[in-house]
């Protein structure tokens, strides 16, 4: 869905918003983000501890796929049928808080509870002053290898720039793999882009607020990724291919290098526990320059809640210690607790170090409206170039519509 039209839908919902569906006493209504087949008996277990430890209360979640997510609370939200929390991409909250759906914790959060967060990740809900939501789920990006492939195309040691990348790709591919797994579909297909673009030096937005697609970083990133396409470095058919079919292909021992999340590592001790691999830093640039992608997610509490203070509860249960041990392990994400951050877990998880190595590096998505918009703007022009189009002619025209985007 178009930015434009979720913000329409959002300004036609606003006269009904204030007739919620009637909530039924002590009941706290949340819509949970599916990220994994452990998603949903994570958030059964909470329900049953929760209300043990909170007689009066009753917890009723609707665990929903992420492609149907923002679309979803699109239709509640304008139907007034919202739940009391959600989790959300935080890079949509900008678009809640300017249509004032999205409740500021400011007043619940005391000293101590804030105290509780790793500061990196709680900012991104932070605007205008007040803390608007609060950061369920946190990851940052890094190069996975496989040390089998690597052994056997002769490389001693993971890449630390993209010219020993496409060097190392060239190598594997003789070997009969495929050297670097290229993601050309669906979600964080643009930010699978960014990785090379930072690397020269570019960011997503310059300096003066206007689009970084048309600068000569920009360029050299998208040549790197369509030289190694036509050179067959990657898999074929990349446009064919999300994030979860490239990570597929690397627990299939098919691909030699990939970025990806830390929740590739769970999914790899799970279905692939033979694959012998690394994880390594993102190649660095000409000048050294490379950047990983910081994102969180976010619980938000909804402004015509009328279990606010119940919902609220369930939010400082939800951040102790112990539940966010459990969920994020259980899921593989980056720790958002600064005591859980000191678990042995994770200072003992060589996987985990190097993903909290990048984090001085890490950019997250711009906190600008019309965001998602530029962000499929973005991935538009990728899948084009990657299918033989003209770089240059393809980021200049991606430029201009995201500034016209970004001058709204």
């Amino acid at each position: 869905m178009s930015l434009a039209k979720w913000t329409a839908g959002l300004l036609a919902g606003m006269s009904i918003l204030a007739l919620a569906a009637p909530a039924d006493a002590g009941e706290v209504r949340v819509t949970v983000a599916e990220y994994s087949a452990k998603t949903g008996p994570y958030f059964e277990a909470v329900k049953k501890e929760f209300e043990a430890a909170n007689p009066g209360i009753t917890i009723k979640y609707e665990v929903v796929p992420w492609d149907v997510l923002l679309q979803k609370l699109t239709t509640d939200i304008t139907a007034g049928t919202n739940a009391d929390l959600s989790i959300i991409g935080t890079r949509w909250l900008i678009d809640f808080v300017q249509q004032d759906v999205a409740e500021p914790l400011d007043s619940y959060i005391k000293p101590e509870f804030k105290d509780r967060f790793i500061d990196t990740f709680l900012q991104p809900s932070i605007m205008n002053g007040h803390t608007y939501g609060l950061p369920i789920a946190a990851s940052a990006r890094a190069m996975y290898y496989n040390k089998e492939l690597f052994e056997k195309a002769g490389i001693a040691k993971p890449p630390a720039t993209w010219t020993e990348l496409q060097e190392d790709a060239r190598k594997i591919k003789a070997v009969g793999a495929f050297g670097f797994g290229l993601q050309g579909k669906e979600i964080e297909t643009d930010v699978y882009y960014y990785y090379a673009m930072w690397s020269q030096g570019t960011e997503i937005l310059n300096k003066d607020g206007t689009s970084g697609l048309s600068t000569p970083g920009a360029l050299e990133a998208a040549k790197l990724y369509k030289s190694m396409i036509d050179e067959g470095l990657t898999e074929p058919g990349v446009t064919s291919n999300n994030r979860e079919d490239v990570q597929n292909l690397f627990k299939q021992g098919k691909v030699g290098m990939m970025i990806t999340a830390p929740f590739l590592s769970n999914q790899i001790k799970e279905e692939a526990p033979n694959l012998k691999y690394g994880v390594a830093a993102i190649p660095a640039g000409p000048t050294g320059a490379r950047g990983t992608y910081g994102v969180t997610d976010s619980i938000i509490m909804f402004k015509n809640s009328k279990n606010k203070d119940e919902a609220w509860k369930l939010l400082d249960f939800l951040f102790t210690k112990e539940q966010r041990a459990k969920f994020t392990q259980g899921e593989g994400f980056l720790p958002v607790n600064k005591e859980e951050a000191k678990m042995d877990y994770y200072v003992n998880n060589a996987d985990l170090a190097a993903f909290t190595a990048l984090l001085p590096d890490a950019r997250f998505a711009p906190v600008i409206p019309g965001w998602e918009e530029i962000a499929q703007i973005t991935s538009d022009a990728m899948q084009k170039i990657y299918l033989g189009g003209d770089p240059e002619a393809g980021l200049k025209d991606a430029a201009a519509k995201a500034n016209a985007v970004l001058k709204k």
